[in-house]
């Protein structure tokens, strides 16, 4: 197996943002939260035991109990994020491991987390393991398209300043590679759609505390350890206020989040659709009439 990320790296990271607790730096988890209980809001049976995987903060768990549509739920974290804010894990575990034994689950949860994953197709795997029969999967997972300005933006001012360029930003799955995970791990009826929200932020210095705040710093194995000079930061904060700027002068930010769904096989469920049959996106046809307004920071 490749190791694309530093996983004690992304533990420290997160373990320091969660123990930091800066205010407002939460809201992408808050979204997600909101997301996948309104999900979870109109699907008509209740789920006696669930689990949110390394959501850090009680926020997913608590939006989740708030349907009414769970009895109980386990919160597995890291080893560091167990102690922060908000602690209170009921299991620990690494970001490769699921520990529940086969078929215990009805619902598994995993809010902006498989993203950092070495074995995604793994983790699907064992997140399918982990259902009873006829026990759903929800998750939200950074797709691409996320951080796609500050991507550009890095790459352009370290090529300019040292002639070459190292990945500053991780790379992102795509809808459809999603989609082929839950295909792949067995899931039944799977189905997935992309939210992207849009903030502003007064410059990349601001964009560029906040993703700290998140415990969302470049944790991948190849990363370049050679310390960057501030004329690299002062170049790539002006090409983004050159190329994603709006009138006012604050600058956009881009976070697209795949939402993906799939159910453990069982002989009650529907027959999925013939492929292009579908009318409507996942989100449309779960919450019909919930607004979608840009998120403005």
């Amino acid at each position: 197996m490749e190791t694309i990320f530093d996983q004690p790296l992304i533990e420290s990271r997160r373990t320091r943002a969660i123990r930091a607790s800066v205010e407002g730096a939460d809201f992408l988890m808050t979204l997600a939260a909101e997301e996948l209980a309104g999900r979870l809001a109109v699907v008509e049976r209740r789920f006696e035991r669930a689990a949110v995987l390394h959501g850090a903060t009680p926020a997913v768990a608590q939006a989740l109990a708030a349907t009414g549509k769970v009895g109980a739920i386990e919160r597995v974290e890291l080893p560091g994020t167990a102690t922060g804010p908000g602690a209170g894990a009921d299991q620990i575990a690494s970001l490769e491991t699921v520990p529940f034994a086969p078929a215990t689950m009805n619902l598994v949860v995993s809010p902006l987390a498989l993203h950092l994953t070495n074995d995604t197709p793994g983790a699907f795997i064992q997140i399918r393991r982990a259902l009873a029969p006829d026990g759903l999967f929800l998750a939200a997972i950074p797709g691409a398209g996320t951080l796609q300005e500050l991507r550009e933006v890095l790459l352009q001012a370290e090529s300019e300043i040292t002639g070459g360029a190292s990945p500053r930003v991780i790379p992102f799955a795509d809808v459809r590679d999603i989609g082929g995970l839950l295909q792949r791990a067995g899931f039944a009826l799977p189905v997935t759609d992309v939210e992207t929200y849009t903030v502003r932020y007064a410059s990349l210095f601001s964009l560029m505390k906040d993703i700290r705040a998140m415990g969302m710093t470049n944790p991948l194995a190849t990363r370049s350890r050679i310390p960057v000079s501030k004329r690299f930061f002062l170049r790539a904060a002006e090409l983004y206020a050159e190329r994603f700027s709006d009138p006012d002068g604050r600058i956009r930010a881009s976070f697209s989040v795949i939402y993906a769904s799939g159910w453990a096989p069982h002989e009650s469920q529907q027959k999925p659709l013939k492929p292009g049959s579908a009318r409507m996106s996942l989100a449309d046809a779960l919450n019909p009439s919930h607004p979608r307004p840009e998120t403005r920071k």
